[in-house]
């Protein structure tokens, strides 16, 4: 997995030019990718503005805005789910063994791509 990292908001800090730069660069690994068989699925992740943070303290779901886990926390996999509500999600999450002990972040996915996207 290749887990991406960036800044919200910079893609609009751009200028038009360096912005349609950075997304032909994209559609050209997506394409190559895509090819040779080696891309099985891609997401793009909603501004973290819109994340929730679940942890469940001695059974108490504590939900805090953002995507705040802590520096010694690390990314440890996924789940991708789909919720009439972002309320169901976070109730998801609440569930997950792994927010007793550590965090479960909620975001929305934005798009899809893959090869059949």
């Amino acid at each position: 997995m290749l887990l991406i990292h960036n800044r919200p908001g910079y893609v609009d800090e751009l200028s038009e030019a360096d912005r349609e730069a950075l997304f032909g660069a994209v559609d050209s690994i997506m394409k190559e990718l895509t090819e040779t068989g080696e891309l099985l699925r891609g997401e793009a992740l909603a501004d973290p503005s819109q994340s929730k943070t679940v942890r469940v303290r001695d059974g108490v779901p504590a939900i805090t805005d953002g995507p705040f886990s802590e520096a010694k926390e690390q990314f440890a996999g996924y789940l991708l789910v789909e919720c009439e509500t972002p309320e169901r999600a976070v109730e998801i999450a609440a569930s997950w063994p792994d927010a007793r002990y550590f965090a479960m972040e909620v975001r929305p996915v934005v798009h899809q791509s893959g090869p059949e996207a």
